[in-house]
């Protein structure tokens, strides 16, 4: 008589929430390293994480050889079952967790000093007193959006719709401003000593919108649209100016204008321009991590919407610029 056939395995039975953590971080990063440091644990603990994982559901998730790392055709399938599963535990636990003054302050990326989003903070502080909010300063949605997806800050502002579709699915946002546009330009330009340059005016220049800076590919991708057929050209990358005096130094040696929104702070040897005809709109958006719950968003987005209201920050003027799809993002509210 033949032996009877082998059983097949009836898979796991439960996974563990931190093994799903580490292998989302490995899939983000498909950098066991740099997943590690964003995890805040030994690349070795990491690595047994995902073997053990890997154990548990009977699959490789990962091709590995000595130059990249790869997901398999099993790890993209458990990718968004992964997701939605670390997103429903984050719920969970906010759901059931009470904020005190005590409790981990909420870090808020405001960007750059000077700009309005540091008023948001403040009215956010005022309507939320016992909630701890703290300014960080990330320049840079794209670079802010990672540091919102490995939990290292909890809110932040930008064109939402600058960023990788895949990022922004995980993400929520509330729009906020549409910012004006200007140009700041060094004190003996030929048109600084008007009160505001019509675009038409660029026509011959090339202006540094932070190409090369992978912190704002955001803000290089509205400039190029913003310049397509207008005879502006896009500066190539400079060395990333951190600070007023850097900036100004940077200026100085390379004396191309700069693009940039209308609060962007004053800086002796440069005059800051509005621009016109038509008048270009940076779109902002308050953006946080989806599922995220905590008196301090709600505080923040509740500012942000006075805020908004009191100074018609989402009134589009007519002849405002604006590209088709952050038009529409513009339109919707998470």
């Amino acid at each position: 008589m033949a032996p009877p056939s082998a059983t097949p395995s009836p898979g796991p039975r439960s996974v563990e929430p931190r093994l799903l953590r580490a292998f989302l971080a490995v899939a983000d990063e498909l950098h066991f390293t740099r997943a590690a440091a964003r995890l805040y644990v030994a690349q070795q603990a990491l690595s047994r994480d995902i073997r053990r994982l890997e154990r548990e559901l009977g699959a490789e998730l990962f091709g590995r050889t000595t130059r990249q790392v790869t997901l398999t055709a099993d790890g993209a399938r458990l990718l968004p079952y992964a997701r939605r599963a670390i997103e429903a535990q984050d719920e969970l636990l906010a759901a059931f967790t009470r904020p005190t003054p005590e409790a981990r302050p909420l870090l808020v990326d405001v960007n750059s000093p000077g700009l309005v989003h540091e008023r948001v903070l403040a009215r956010a502080r005022e309507l939320a007193p016992d909630c701890e909010l703290m300014a960080r300063y990330e320049s840079g949605l794209t670079h802010a959006a990672a540091e919102l997806l490995a939990g290292r800050i909890d809110a932040s502002f930008g064109r939402f719709a600058g960023l990788d579709p895949a990022v922004r699915e995980r993400l929520a946002q509330q729009p906020m401003r549409y910012e004006p546009m200007a140009v700041v330009l060094p004190e003996e330009h030929p048109l600084a000593g008007l009160d505001a340059v019509p675009l038409d005016r660029l026509a011959g220049e090339t202006i540094y919108a932070g190409a090369g800076n992978p912190r704002t590919p955001e803000w290089t991708d509205l400039a190029r649209r913003l310049f397509a057929g207008r005879g502006i050209g896009i500066a190539p990358p400079a060395p990333l100016a951190i600070g007023e005096e850097e900036f100004r130094r940077i200026m100085a040696k390379y004396r191309n204008p700069v693009l940039a929104g209308v609060d962007f702070p004053a800086m002796s040897g440069s005059v800051l321009r509005p621009l016109v005809d038509p008048v270009p709109l940076s779109p902002v958006s308050l953006v946080w991590l989806k599922g995220r719950k905590h008196p301090g968003i709600a505080a923040l987005r509740t500012a942000a919407a006075q805020l908004a209201e009191e100074n018609g920050w989402l009134r589009r003027p007519s002849n405002g610029w604006i590209p088709a799809t952050d038009a529409l993002i513009m339109m919707s509210r998470d």
